[in-house]
């Protein structure tokens, strides 16, 4: 999807960048804010499963995107972890009404994550985009809660699939390199090389010294022999 920080006015992209800085840094409990300093009309974050739900234990990623009639018009929201939910569709697009005829410019983004994550303790089955799910809600619940188990442990518990990677920064370290007492024992291993090298190098000079004054001495003694002669 296209940026549209071209389209926003400056104003707006200032109040944007100003909430999204203070979500990052005081984030919603359960909710983790991923800003992008190359776009910041798409707001990236993870959700944490509510305990009491078929989605605990799971983190699930997803991303707001702000339209270019932002704040006018609601932000866009999607689901990229796979979920079973009433109000999520199959590409991951959300249906709840602070993202449709509920919005107001003055609700903000806090509002809106905290909204979605309280659609995860209560799904609205009147405005479902997944039928079946919706469905299963209000005829079998413990069928519906164990589907939605299901993909929240095959999609958003482990592994990469349920929560945003941060990258690491700079080269990775080596084996044992945070380990303080193996740094010193590998030092220990070094230096104790070192040693032996230099013992090794000074029993070889040592060596090659006793055999250079051993055929030094036989040329003298020959000499000795040949004036006696």
């Amino acid at each position: 999807m296209n940026s549209n920080v071209e389209n926003l006015p400056p104003q707006v992209l200032r109040l944007v960048y100003k909430e999204v800085s203070a979500l990052a840094a005081d984030p919603p409990e359960g909710i983790k804010i991923y800003p992008s300093e190359e776009d910041i009309t798409e707001l990236h974050t993870s959700i944490e499963g509510p305990e009491g739900t078929p989605y605990a234990g799971g983190v699930f990623r997803m991303r707001l995107v702000l339209g270019k009639d932002f704040p006018a018009a609601p932000p866009r929201g999607y689901f990229l972890t796979k979920i079973f939910h009433p109000n999520v569709g199959h590409k991951g697009e959300i249906c709840v009404n602070v993202l449709k005829r509920d919005w107001k410019a003055e609700l903000g983004l806090r509002h809106v994550l905290l909204t979605i994550k309280c659609l995860l303790i209560h799904p609205n089955p009147e405005s479902a985009l997944n039928e079946e799910a919706g469905r299963l809600l209000l005829e079998d619940y413990k069928e519906y809660a164990s589907r939605a188990h299901l993909l929240t442990e095959i999609h958003a518990m482990g592994g990469t699939s349920g929560a945003l990677q941060e990258p690491a920064d700079g080269p990775q370290p080596k084996k044992h390199a945070g380990d303080p007492n193996k740094r010193v024992a590998a030092a220990g291993l070094a230096t104790n090389g070192v040693a032996t090298n230099n013992l090794s190098n000074s029993s070889s000079s040592g060596t090659s010294s006793n055999n250079t004054n051993i055929v030094a001495k036989k040329k003298t003694d020959k000499k000795r022999a040949l004036r006696r002669l």
